[in-house]
């Protein structure tokens, strides 16, 4: 499976990352699934971690190594998503200072047949990104971005 993106699409997320840094950013992605999926419209969102952290007990309290999407957010971009017939396929966030790579909190809490960007961002600067998703054995493996425009 690939997710395809615009350009447009790419430096939203890449300008949220920097805007947020040294916190992790996060975001909903909507679009159509099919023989790949096909990004519409990326939702910057914000990074709820200070209000969820209860939910994810002897987790880490700090927005700079997570990032949580307020549960009211989700209901309401997926009722919006559903009204323009679109799915929400994936998410995205930020990690500050690290690689591109899903952590273990990551793998813990992703759902099947999301996709999760991830952008690496070293020193206030976008630099890497990667997509993800999981395999029926909940592991994440590389999904291919193609940039279509």
């Amino acid at each position: 499976m690939s997710i395809q993106l615009l350009s447009e699409h790419l430096q939203t997320i890449y300008n949220h990352a920097e805007s947020t840094y040294p916190d992790e950013c996060c975001g909903i992605i909507l679009g159509y699934l099919g023989t790949s999926k096909t990004v519409v419209e990326v939702m910057p969102t914000e990074n709820a971690w200070i209000q969820e952290a209860a939910n994810f007990p002897g987790e880490v309290q700090s927005q700079e190594r997570r990032y949580a999407i307020a549960p009211q957010v989700m209901l309401q971009v997926q009722k919006t998503a559903r009204d323009n017939s679109l799915n929400i396929i994936g998410i995205y966030h930020s990690h500050p200072d690290y690689a591109a790579i899903p952590s273990e909190c990551d793998r813990i809490y992703a759902w099947p047949e999301y996709s999760y960007i991830i952008v690496s961002v070293q020193n206030s600067k976008a630099d890497d990104i990667q997509s993800w998703s999981l395999d029926q054995h909940h592991q994440f493996q590389p999904e291919l971005i193609k940039n279509i425009i």
